[in-house]
């Protein structure tokens, strides 16, 4: 008889093998067991023991925890229509920075915020933005120069920035307008 736990683990295993373009046979030959034992793990026909997962998870180059995420019950799923997103008067937000609030997720222990931003007319440049997380942005208009701690570096629309955003950062300088970009910070929830 198939066990619950058994089926889901070797489902997961299934799934990130996928993901990581391997055989059944490449995964078992790189992580030291037999292409059979693999062949049943996956279908759920046995329980595998930590030391192997543990082959499985160095030989896929994941931690042994992501055997045990449950992909199947996450349901999360946001979808925000063209100009459907919700504008935020966010805590301590600059004045004339618009912030359009593109979707979000309630479960999973990352938080990510991704906006549309768009400097509206009368906006001035701001360079002390900090905060926790990872920040990225995709430049859609205008030209600028922002400043990233001691650095500073021209933007133009295609560009993009990815950075801590634990140092003092943004904008410094607007060269032409209007100004939008898209702002995705990653923090990882409390």
């Amino acid at each position: 008889m198939r066990s619950l736990s058994a089926s889901r683990i070797g489902t997961q295993v299934r799934a990130l093998r996928m993901a990581a373009e391997l055989s059944g046979g490449e995964l078992a030959k790189v992580s030291g067991i037999s292409a059979s034992m693999l062949s049943r793990i996956e279908r759920g026909l046995v329980s595998p023991s930590v030391e192997t997962l543990e082959r499985l998870a160095q030989g896929l180059h994941l931690p042994v925890s992501r055997f045990f995420g449950d992909q199947a019950r996450r349901t999360d799923f946001c979808h925000v229509r063209a100009g459907q997103g919700v504008v935020v008067d966010r805590v301590g937000a600059v004045s004339d920075y618009r912030y359009e609030l593109l979707g979000h997720l309630l479960s999973g222990n990352l938080f990510v915020e991704p906006y549309l931003v768009t400097l509206l007319p009368g906006a001035d440049p701001y360079v002390t933005f900090q905060h926790p997380g990872l920040k990225f942005l995709y430049f859609l208009s205008g030209e600028i120069g922002y400043r990233y701690g001691a650095k500073s570096v021209a933007v133009r629309a295609g560009d993009s920035l990815l950075f801590e955003a634990t140092a003092l950062h943004g904008i410094e300088a607007i060269q032409s307008g209007p100004v939008s970009y898209l702002s995705v910070v990653f923090t990882l929830r409390e």
